[in-house]
């Protein structure tokens, strides 16, 4: 059976190459958006994985609430403090962002772009209220639209070791990368920097080595998988058969 990506950049067929080996593992995705569309976790969830899905839109948080009943689905905001956050929400797209400047570049840009209040919360402390001690963290996915930074420095390396972190590297609908202003903290807690796909930068923790091997080559045809509009087009086929 050929692997289902549904990921936007094939970040879950990597991810898979390297975790296959795991019997129902645990992620944690911030800044989800959906169950589905350019999912990263949603072919581990059908595979018996589960997880935490940090989302603050409410819509999109309904979503995941109606087809995630095994995952655990916040409506927060991770970052480096307690409180509450203005949220830029940008309709039907996976824009919506904290980042007052980038929502007003949207809004320039054309995008109907509207504002909520919505809980902010540090990562360590969620991780702190909903997993157990001995849970491992298998990969940590990070998509926050500008506010990596925030979400990096909420993380207490000490203590929560996600194996593989993959985090946007880009700003919003641009090539112009980010890294650099986050990356440090993650090198610096142990973390090397495996690969980088143009659009995400993918790091694993150094006591998981063994697992460098998984990123040295981009998706390919020995990975056999397919992406997921190919396979609804395949199963609709089949159906008129």
């Amino acid at each position: 059976m050929s692997f289902v990506s549904f990921a936007q950049n094939y970040e879950d067929v990597m991810l898979w190459r390297a975790l296959k080996h795991v019997q129902n593992g645990f992620y944690i995705d911030v800044g989800t958006w959906s169950p589905d569309v350019d999912s990263v976790t949603r072919p581990f969830y059908d595979r018996g994985w589960r997880g935490i899905n940090i989302e603050p839109n409410p819509q999109r948080l309904a979503e995941l609430n109606a087809k995630r009943d095994r995952d655990l689905n916040l409506g927060v905001a991770a970052s480096d403090s307690n409180g509450a956050i203005e949220l830029f929400i940008v309709a039907d797209t996976g824009l919506t962002t904290a980042d007052a400047a980038i929502a007003k570049q949207h809004r320039e840009a054309g995008w109907a772009v509207s504002m909520i209040e919505v809980p902010r919360r540090n990562l360590s402390d969620i991780l702190d209220d909903h997993t157990e001690s001995d849970q491992p963290i298998h990969f940590l996915k990070i998509d926050v639209e500008g506010h990596e930074t925030e979400v990096v420095r909420s993380i207490d390396f000490s203590r929560y070791r996600p194996w593989v972190i993959v985090v946007e590297a880009t700003a919003p609908n641009s090539q112009v990368e980010t890294s650099a202003a986050w990356e440090p903290l993650i090198l610096e807690a142990g973390y090397r920097n495996v690969y980088w796909d143009g659009l995400n930068r993918f790091y694993l923790a150094i006591e998981h080595a063994n697992l460098t091997a998984a990123f040295s080559t981009p998706p390919n045809v020995f990975d056999g998988f397919v992406r997921s509009a190919e396979a609804e087009a395949i199963a609709s086929v089949q159906d008129l058969g």
